[in-house]
């Protein structure tokens, strides 16, 4: 995207609200070259600082940067950076009600048939290929290369990549180092899940309150956990650092 960034802990987050990246995910033509979208929150961030530098190029690659983190968002005010706050499930919720069209041809990474079917059916879509890597396949060169065969062959106006970060922000790169492939790429996460309502996810309040973390913790405590209680306050030390550094 062709726009005003907001560099915060090194990431370059472009500063535009959700009516202006519909508009512009909408006005992309058919047959551009492949491009993808990121939607970092504090999970990512926290990851590419202190875990995995090797992921920096998947994200600077991206066409669009999105903030999916009041937190992040709060952090970067006290810095004198705006950042305006754009939830990837709100964002993908978005797209399938104001961008994708019955017609356009749909490509989806992960998920199962059954909540394909109903996605279809609740947005009349009619040119819908899926396709589900097996667990773990970013480890594996070759199912990599099936899967990113797969987008490239499928020539796709919008790919929907719903096999966990950093899995899908990687393939969603190697896609885009390939070449050949058509649309746009979005990194999706458990959106698909929540639009088909197969999850739940926090209730109103909960989200103005920056709060969804703590809903999406006790709904499934042995896996988030760490990610929210051990890894994830981490941020708070990573800011303070990075804002260090730019005043140097």
């Amino acid at each position: 995207m062709d726009l005003d960034a907001g560099v915060f802990m090194d990431i370059a987050f472009a500063r535009m609200a959700m009516p202006s990246v519909i508009r512009m995910v909408g006005e992309r033509q058919e047959g551009a070259p492949f491009a993808y979208v990121v939607t970092p929150n504090v999970d990512h961030v926290v990851r590419l600082q202190r875990i995995r530098s090797d992921l920096w190029p998947v994200y600077r690659s991206a066409w669009g940067t999105l903030c999916d983190s009041k937190i992040l968002a709060i952090l970067a005010r006290g810095m004198g950076v705006t950042l305006p706050v754009i939830p990837g499930s709100d964002l993908t919720q978005q797209i399938f009600e104001h961008v994708v069209k019955p017609a356009d041809k749909i490509a989806i990474i992960g998920s199962n048939a059954d909540l394909i079917a109903g996605l279809a059916d609740l947005y009349g879509l009619k040119k819908v290929h899926h396709y589900d890597p097996p667990m773990g396949f970013i480890k594996d060169p070759v199912e990599v290369t099936r899967a990113v065969r797969f987008i490239v062959e499928t020539r796709a106006r919008y790919c929907f990549l719903a096999v966990g970060s950093p899995q899908q922000e990687i393939l969603a790169y190697r896609v885009k180092q390939a070449g050949g492939a058509r649309g746009i790429g979005f990194c999706v996460g458990a959106s698909l899940d929540f639009l088909t309502g197969v999850q739940k996810r926090a209730p109103l309040f909960m989200r103005l309150l920056a709060m969804e973390w703590l809903h999406r913790l006790l709904s499934d405590p042995a896996r988030m956990w760490r990610r929210y209680l051990y890894d994830g306050p981490g941020i708070f030390q990573i800011a303070r650092d990075w804002k260090r550094g730019a005043r140097s």
